[in-house]
């Protein structure tokens, strides 16, 4: 019981019934029978001069504050915030919001002091009255009917159960011992020096449990009525200053007539205590109960942004910052009275859970899922994360745990091969050692990764090995830097990467804040270009967003501001932001890669301002993204098949009645991404891209059709109509034919190249 009764008994009571063994109830009379004795001789020992040594210590003892009296609060629940102040979510172990005392209605105090301890503000720490009262009628009636604890020692009762960390230790704080109640006594006689009587209630109405899982003044009247304590009316005062007591036996949610008698009975003490007339008592008493039950949730899953709750969430149970264990961040989280404003953006985060659940539903036929993360640039902040599920567990239907809009450490995602979003990285890294739009580069058909070595200084070639083009690119032509990305073309830019170098390539894509998934450093190998890392949406949307930042990288942060339970800030980790690439090279990349939406592998997936991005379709249509952005803006969008892409590729795939054939980067990511940033960026001004260096168009704009390598082009003709003819023949045995994706380079399960 963390409730308790001066008024009507309570504080000494062990439970809510009168019956119980007869050996029980000997047992606590003759326990609070030598107990109250003790305590009446311990009231008046500061009066005696004369009572010796022994009466001096005892004296002495309780006027000395506990030494181990921790008054550093109880439990509030914890908010996150919107970056507009709107509630996202709330955490705790216990449901309780610590409100002052002028937050609570007036009739609210009246009746918890008529119904508890009316004589609170005429006694100090022990109401000699009220225990001798309780130990005449408990001896009288032969069993422990009344206490006479008042509100100090009850608040100190509920301050010390609430504190205790275990079990044993909650139970040791509510036990009908001696030791057990002098402590409290000693306490109480602190708490009465240190504080105001008006201190004192306050704290009291806002430790006391009201049932139903609310704790404290203020989540009862939410929970009950949907109100502030502020507004509580006579009856609701009433009903929740008779709840206190035991708060189990009189929960008006489950019992009602129990509740209500109680309630009436608080009514006829205020009367009796001349609060009320009797008149209104009566009157109020003929009222039935009214409530207005509202449950406050705990936790991400009822959030209407809830991958978004669930990575704040997962920032402050993972990040040291927040405390040095897992359990004393979650300690932090559930009961510290947090308020944890973010960086989500409403209107960007409803443009882009929109667009995902348009284009890929929710419980879709083909059991596909969609993840998209959206940054701004030059800040780092999130300013949404959508995925096509609901939160929650795996075997149900449309739902899951795994937020694939995130790593690992932020939503237990392993990450997805980006496919050709990383060609921008080789971009970024060309066009850094000065290689201009116009330069060209035959690009073959067929591409053996040799005189590839990693940044140890490996020799990563694979020889045996024969990397060709995608369905979204082509080969057997001379490329441009411009024309090379424009069509996503694979052996275009390996043999990019090989020129300017895979270490080179790599330390790009690592300063732009790229890792695995997993947290580990990605692996390399001569198709890193091609994009064979597993990745998370929100990582790659930050590194876009450094082009849009014109080179500034920011760590992607999803909180702004953390406040405690007093108000006071707390140290939050910041995005550390810092000019990673020079202002022209980024320049140079937003032109390249602008032109794949005007010109390129995204054509019409523009968006009516300046912006640019890059497509990604990975091998044998296994998932496919989309990667791009605004100076506003920067978004990431996946799509793919939670089950396994390889497993269940996105070929000849129908979804929900609407057929796509194979899908690639442009396919579905795109137009996500298109209908996302449109309604995240709708009504908001528009920012422009520089103009680049007149270094990069030094031999052109490279924009100028491929040139074909006419003997190369024969040679290819021919030998693909020798193959078409093999499988033919392979079909009139029954035989396989080529069919599928062409082969990629990706490192096996060893790490080695496959």
């Amino acid at each position: 019981m963390l409730g308790g009764s001066g008024g009507d008994g309570g504080g000494f009571a062990t439970s809510g019934r009168r019956g119980g063994s007869a050996a029980r109830r000997v047992r606590d009379l003759a326990g609070l029978g030598a107990l109250s004795g003790l305590l009446i001789a311990l009231m008046v020992v500061p009066l005696v001069g004369g009572a010796g040594v022994g009466a001096r210590d005892a004296a002495t003892w309780f006027e000395n504050e506990p030494a181990d009296m921790d008054l550093t609060g109880v439990p509030q629940r914890s908010r996150i915030l919107a970056a507009d102040g709107s509630l996202l979510a709330t955490f705790y172990y216990e449901n309780r919001v610590d409100v002052r005392l002028d937050q609570i209605a007036p009739v609210v105090r009246r009746a918890v002091l008529a119904i508890e301890d009316n004589r609170f503000y005429e006694h100090g720490a022990l109401d000699s009255k009220a225990t001798v009262r309780a130990l005449v009628s408990n001896v009288g009636s032969g069993e422990v009917q009344q206490g006479g604890s008042g509100i100090t020692q009850q608040y100190v009762k509920n301050l010390l159960v609430t504190q205790a960390d275990t079990p044993a230790g909650k139970q040791e704080a509510k036990a009908l011992t001696p030791a057990r109640k002098l402590r409290e006594l000693k306490y109480a006689v602190a708490m009465e020096k240190r504080f105001s009587k008006d201190e004192i209630l306050r704290r009291y109405l806002n430790i006391a449990y009201y049932g139903a899982g609310a704790y404290g003044i203020e989540a009862a009247s939410q929970r009950y009525f949907a109100k502030p304590a502020s507004r509580l009316t006579l009856p609701e005062a009433a009903l929740l200053a008779g709840i206190v007591r035991y708060p189990f036996a009189y929960d008006p949610i489950q019992h009602p007539e129990a509740a209500k008698q109680r309630r009436d009975t608080v009514l006829g003490r205020m009367a009796d205590l001349g609060q009320i007339t009797r008149a209104e008592a009566d009157a109020t008493a003929r009222q039935p109960i009214r409530l207005r039950v509202r449950r406050t949730q705990n936790g991400c899953v009822s959030s209407k942004a809830p991958f978004f709750c669930d990575y704040v969430q997962r920032e402050i149970l993972t990040n040291p910052v927040f405390g040095p264990t897992p359990k004393a961040r979650e300690k932090l989280l559930k009961q510290g009275g947090l308020t944890i404003r973010t960086t989500l953006d409403w209107q960007t985060q409803r443009a882009a859970q929109r667009a995902v659940d348009r284009h890929v539903p929710r419980l879709n036929s083909a059991h596909k899922a969609a993840a998209e993360a959206l940054v701004e640039p030059g800040t780092g902040r999130i300013k949404g994360m959508a995925v096509d599920r609901r939160l929650g567990p795996d075997k149900e239907r449309g739902k899951t745990w795994i937020n694939f809009a995130a790593d690992a450490s932020h939503g237990s995602s392993i990450g997805m091969q980006a496919g050709s979003t990383f060609k921008a990285f080789t971009l970024a890294a060309a066009l850094e050692q000065g290689i201009p739009f116009g330069a060209k580069i035959m690009a073959p058909r067929a591409f053996t990764p040799v005189g590839f070595r990693d940044c140890k200084g490996r020799n990563v070639s694979d020889p045996g090995a024969s990397l060709t083009n995608s369905a979204d690119g082509e080969g057997g032509k001379e490329f441009s830097l411009a024309t090379g990305t424009y069509h996503s073309v694979n052996t275009y830019f390996l043999k990019l990467e090989r020129q300017v170098g895979l270490c080179e390539t790599v330390r790009m894509a690592e300063r732009l804040g790229m890792r695995q998934a997993n947290g580990k450093p990605m692996q390399q190998y001569p198709a890193f270009t091609l994009g064979f890392n597993t990745v998370s949406p929100l990582r790659l949307a930050a590194a876009y967003a450094t082009f849009g930042a014109r080179g500034r990288y920011c760590r992607p942060i999803a909180i702004t501001r953390i406040t405690d339970a007093a108000g006071k800030p707390r140290k939050i980790p910041g995005a550390g932001c810092k000019q990673v690439i020079d202002k022209d090279v980024a320049d140079a990349v937003n032109h390249v890669l602008s032109g794949v939406l005007t010109k390129g592998t995204a054509r019409g997936m523009g968006i009516g301002r300046d912006a640019a991005g890059k497509t990604g379709t990975v091998d044998n249509f296994s998932a496919a993204w989309f990667a791009g952005y605004t100076p506003d803006l920067a978004s990431a969008v996946w799509v793919g098949d939670p089950r396994g892409g390889y497993r269940y590729p996105m070929t000849s795939l129908c979804m929900d009645g609407e057929c796509y054939g194979s899908v690639f980067g442009a396919t579905i990511p795109a137009p996500i991404w298109q209908e996302s940033m449109e309604g995240a960026l709708d009504g908001r001004d528009a920012t422009s891209f520089h103009d680049p260096s007149a270094q990069y168009f030094s031999l052109g704009t490279g924009e100028e059709e491929p040139k074909k390598d006419k003997k190369k082009d024969d040679k290819d003709k021919d030998k693909k109509n020798k193959d078409d003819k093999k499988d033919e023949k392979k079909k009139r045995k029954g035989g396989p034919g080529r069919g599928g994706q062409d082969r990629r380079l990706r490192p096996d399960d060893s790490g080695r190249p496959a």
